[in-house]
């Protein structure tokens, strides 16, 4: 899932009779692990190329942008951040913003915001790809979101312009504990989420950054779809338990109707919007369709993907979690 709506604060640390605190710390219940690869299973040799160009990173400050964007420079590739803060500015609901943007730029990295899964996105990201083809890009790489009706569509057309492209289809990231809406309630010791026991198989995204850079910057990815996840099954609450175990402090995980979450996010001052996306992901992507996990990462980089214990471990370290705790 490429974005969820910011409710940062919105959620209720507590909804009565709504739920009741999932694991806390300790050691996780066991999760589905990962499938073996296939017995001579291979990546094929790719080869880097010769000259990569410019790089146009959409949501270049974002989770995934800017480690695609320090990657690619350390690999010495010109990037370009794409954001309204840049020069040249870009945003999405400006298309007077998108040829300065897209001028000189040999590939694109594209992150839509806020979602593909939002009603017209499709069309947003069809008169992009036209501008693209017209300004001469010669490669794209689209971040997509698993079992998103809308994400699909915007990936078909994609693949089917005249440009070389590549989609990486996500699942849920990571880093939306540590860097997104559900830190806060890692800090208060307590994740509010109307997930349910549905299982998902969360994804690093340092591994979707390292997916991404590879089909920019090297041969033989043109025309695939990478759908990447982690190695092993968790549930939110199993999820919130290994971060417990990480941080060594109790972090409940508390289960709430979806429609309790929404009007929490209505009475903190979220846009209709908004409240429409996470309805909609919590009540349709997060239905178990799902709950398997997939060889993307180890089809585009040869390598498995990174497990969340040791991305919980590392945040930790790293102090994601340090903050004094809000509520």
């Amino acid at each position: 899932m490429t974005h969820t709506p910011s409710p940062t604060s919105t959620a209720p640390t507590t909804t009565p009779g709504a739920g009741s605190p999932g694991p806390a710390t300790g050691t996780a219940p066991s999760a589905a692990p990962a499938p073996p690869a296939p017995a001579g299973a291979t990546t094929p040799a790719r080869t880097p190329l010769a000259a990569p160009g410019t790089v146009l990173v959409l949501g270049g400050t974002g989770k995934t942008g800017r480690r695609v964007a320090a990657r690619l420079r350390d690999r010495g590739v010109d990037v370009r951040i794409g954001s309204r803060s840049a020069t040249p500015a870009f945003a999405w609901e400006s298309p007077s913003t998108w040829d300065a943007a897209l001028s000189g730029v040999d590939a694109v990295y594209v992150c839509f915001v806020p979602d593909l899964a939002v009603p017209g996105a499709a069309d947003v990201v069809r008169a992009f790809v036209a501008r693209a083809e017209a300004a001469g890009v010669r490669r794209l790489v689209l971040l997509s979101g698993r079992g998103e009706d809308g994400a699909e569509e915007c990936e078909r057309l994609v693949l089917a312009s005249r440009i070389p492209a590549t989609v990486v289809r996500a699942a849920w990231f990571d880093q939306n504990f540590s860097e997104y809406y559900l830190v806060d309630g890692v800090l208060a010791g307590e994740v509010v989420l109307p997930a349910g026991d549905v299982l998902e198989p969360f994804v690093d995204a340092d591994d979707i950054a390292d997916v991404a850079v590879a089909a920019l910057t090297e041969d033989g990815h043109a025309g695939e779809l990478y759908e990447v996840t982690g190695p092993r099954l968790l549930t939110f609450g199993q999820a919130v338990a290994e971060i417990g175990a990480a941080t060594g402090r109790a972090i409940a995980y508390v289960e709430v109707p979806v429609a309790d979450y929404a009007a929490a996010m209505t009475e903190a001052g979220a846009s209709d919007d908004e409240v429409w996306l996470l309805t909609y992901l919590f009540t349709t992507v997060l239905d178990g369709r799902n709950s398997t996990v997939t060889d993307g990462v180890r089809r585009a980089l040869g390598r498995p993907p990174r497990d969340f214990a040791e991305f919980a471990r590392d945040a930790a370290a790293a102090g994601a979690w340090d903050a004094v705790a809000v509520g």
